[in-house]
């Protein structure tokens, strides 16, 4: 994925998308797994696995996110919140695994594991494997204060390892309803929805602190955040640690 600078937001903001920022603390409750559905407004399957990102969320210890995508958008309704960079993102995985897989609704776990969006068993399942959770073994602390967020991330547990620190810009709850194609008629509640994703840093696995100006959550019509430690290696790899911002 390409990697955005600070300035280069999404366009298009999107009046539904309630909430202000909350709180300066971010939670501290360190989370056993990053959840990223990929999904679509004009995807008939998506809205079931929209539920349970919702039912999610409500898991202190998951960071459950929706990441739109675009390649529905011609079966007659351009979804409001999709953008080409989560498109990319979800290719990205399906190249690094290997398997090529790409649909909706598709949740990846930690950047490794990969179920249908709508299978809460399965999803459960990736959530508790060890495996899974042994890749986020990296402390991540944040605060934002009215003019920046502060990043702590804290070293690796082995020599070697090197990662990306990703900041996340998140609108928390955003309803949409929908006119054309598979879901017309319907109205969706969406949560946690990504609204941009934004480079900080390169981390070579030893402790190191970033800050980043809090406009870049108020232009992307976000009212919290995420953020991601994540392996690289020509894609997208393990998420090794992550962090919510206020109020998810």
């Amino acid at each position: 994925m390409t990697r955005a600078p600070f300035h280069r937001l999404l366009a298009g903001l999107v009046p539904a998308c309630l909430g202000l920022l909350g709180p300066a603390r971010a939670e501290e409750t360190p989370p056993r797994a990053v959840v990223e559905l990929f999904t679509s407004q004009g995807c008939s399957a998506c809205p079931p696995a929209d539920r349970l990102v919702s039912e999610l969320a409500r898991d202190p210890g998951v960071i459950a996110l929706t990441l739109p995508v675009t390649y529905w958008d011609y079966l007659g309704w351009k979804d409001t919140l999709a953008s080409t960079s989560f498109t990319a993102r979800q290719r990205a995985y399906a190249s690094m695994r290997g398997d090529r897989q790409v649909f909706t609704p598709q949740a990846v776990v930690n950047g490794a594991a990969t179920v249908v969006g709508s299978d809460k068993a399965a999803l459960e399942r990736s959530i508790r494997d060890p495996g899974t959770a042994a890749s986020l073994p990296v402390p991540i602390h944040s605060e934002a204060d009215p003019d920046r967020i502060v990043i702590d991330v804290g070293p690796a547990r082995d020599a070697g390892r090197t990662a990306e620190v990703w900041l996340l810009p998140v609108a928390r709850t955003c309803e949409v309803a929908i006119g054309r194609g598979e879901n017309r008629g319907r109205t969706v509640t969406y949560r946690n929805v990504v609204r941009g994703m934004h480079h900080v840093g390169s981390w070579r696995g030893m402790p190191a602190h970033y800050e980043v100006p809090r406009t870049a959550l108020v232009a992307a019509d976000a009212d919290s955040y995420v953020v991601v430690l994540q392996a690289e290696n020509n894609g997208p790899g393990r998420i090794l640690g992550a962090v919510k911002g206020p109020g998810l």
